[in-house]
């Protein structure tokens, strides 16, 4: 596949030499390998492989969310290889927002309650501005009358769209997201795909998606592909149909 052109952009997050293992002895497995990599900012990139190849764990070694075995990682031009806890948490906090496959919502709060919490984190109210975002992000994910609503109370699809609402809140410096459209039906999807392509575009925030599916990744800038642990292509936009080739492709000769 083609290659994308080199360029001097500056990074929102990257990782030098990175090797992630986990166990010992004859049970230890490489999630990943020497891989150097980095997101640039206002880039939307989706991150492909099939199922062991690494991409959720690059995520999360990314995210400061696990920490790796070897290598440097860094968030903007701030080093957090060797950051502790606590300043792991104020940095990902003010800068990082997260869609989880299994949500992580508060089951004490309602909808309302958990797209803001990012804010009642930081010990601050959502400015006037931020409040106008919120509704807008409310009434675009179709949750306007669920909003006194506990997550038990919502079908798994709603639970993903507040999940994509309190990462879009704050509106942070980058964003990952693990299958944010898994659970949602297809012209959910294609909205919260145009949600995230606009972050970056229109707000110049980062947006790292793992995904399997190649629709989901034709909206995004940069596809990036891993496999046992490696980057094997880093490519700029594919449609639907070229990275199911690649992918299908790979399968085959693997």
């Amino acid at each position: 596949m083609q290659q994308p052109p080199s360029d001097a952009a500056p990074m929102a997050a990257r990782v030098q030499n990175l090797t992630k293992t986990f166990g010992a002895g004859e049970s230890r497995v490489h999630a990943l390998d020497d891989v150097t990599i980095g997101l640039r900012r206002g880039e939307f990139t989706a991150i492909m492989g099939p199922s062991g190849s690494g991409k959720s764990t690059l995520m999360h070694v990314m995210a400061g969310l696990d920490a790796a075995t070897s290598g440097r990682v860094f968030v903007g031009d701030t080093e957090i290889t060797g950051l502790s806890d606590l300043e792991l948490t104020v940095l990902r906090r003010s800068r990082v927002g997260f869609v989880f496959q299994s949500f992580n919502l508060v089951p004490t709060l309602d909808v309302l309650g958990n797209i803001t919490l990012p804010f009642e984190l930081a010990g601050r109210s959502p400015s006037p501005e931020a409040r106008r975002r919120i509704d807008a992000l409310v009434e675009s994910m179709g949750l306007g009358d669920r909003l006194r609503h506990r997550p038990h109370e919502l079908s798994g699809g709603q639970q993903q769209r507040v999940a994509i609402a309190r990462a879009l809140a704050t509106r942070p410096d980058l964003i990952f997201a693990d299958e944010p459209t898994g659970n949602l039906d297809s012209r959910t999807g294609r909205e919260v795909l145009a949600l995230l392509g606009a972050a970056s575009r229109e707000h110049g925030q980062s947006i790292a998606m793992v995904t399997h599916d190649p629709v989901a990744a034709s909206h995004a800038d940069r596809v990036i592909f891993l496999g046992d642990g490696r980057v094997v292509a880093d490519t700029p936009r594919q449609s639907a149909e070229a990275i199911s080739a690649y992918m299908l492709s790979s399968e085959v000769g693997a």
